[in-house]
């Protein structure tokens, strides 16, 4: 591994890792741990104590749209390895300070174990079982205020698949939401563009009063993800024969 420089017409540049290929090492891999590397995301994300370059896209999303307020219930589906949790943690004041703000509730859920995060909860879970929905609830206390999502399918090297899947998993993801949300909350999930969003859009509009999708600055610029944002709950949506699903 080796550390490349330069100087332009404005001075040095930032030294650039170089990283060499390794015997029985992939040149994907070689590329992939390049880029890690050379990620001011994820040097950002070392200074700063998150457990990956991920935490800047929650952050990104708040920034925008504020829906993790002081004293919100906040669960996060597919939780590892936790830095959106970090992130919910210190906006909704989780751990409680003496500022008179209200102390939300973080609650973290995962198929794998995840190590503590101060100020969270954290439990080993599939959210798509039976009863995810009440134990969460019962975990709470009550209704979350936002359901949060970064979850993706594993990949199978096709676009079209992955995509397929992803989406599959955003609208599993979606009538948890849609069970366990109070009226007025917020739905955040990641998606991968792909035209199959449509059916999806359609079911949100008519559950949540605003739907957006956006790619948040930390996205990197080569890959498909964007987020779509849900918010004010109104309720789960009806089907097209007029009963509730």
């Amino acid at each position: 591994m080796t550390a490349q420089k330069g100087t332009s017409g404005r001075g040095a540049r930032e030294l650039r890792v170089k990283v060499k290929t390794a015997k029985g090492r992939k040149l994907s891999s070689t590329l992939w741990l390049e880029r890690q590397l050379n990620d001011p995301y994820v040097q950002r994300a070392k200074r700063e104590g998150y457990r990956g370059r991920a935490a800047y896209k929650i952050l990104e999303l708040d920034d925008k749209f504020g829906f993790l307020k002081p004293g919100a219930r906040v669960v996060d589906l597919g939780c590892a390895p936790g830095g959106w949790c970090q992130v919910a943690v210190a906006r909704v004041n989780a751990l409680g300070d003496r500022s008179g703000k209200p102390q939300g509730r973080v609650l973290g859920v995962d198929l794998q174990e995840v190590a503590p995060i101060a100020g969270a909860e954290i439990h080993q879970l599939d959210f798509l079982s039976e009863d995810a929905d009440a134990k969460v609830k019962a975990w709470l206390g009550g209704r979350a205020d936002v359901v949060m999502s970064d979850m993706a399918a594993a990949a199978s090297g096709n676009k079209q698949v992955d995509h397929l899947r992803i989406i599959a998993l955003v609208e599993a993801a979606a009538e948890f939401a849609f069970d366990v949300l109070e009226p007025g909350g917020t739905f955040v999930a990641k998606v991968l563009a792909g035209g199959a969003e449509a059916g999806l859009q359609s079911v949100l509009k008519r559950a949540f009063t605003k739907v957006v999708h956006v790619k948040p600055p930390a996205s990197r610029s080569d890959s498909s993800e964007k987020f779509v944002v849900a918010t004010g709950f109104r309720g789960r949506p009806e089907t097209e024969g007029g009963a509730a699903s």
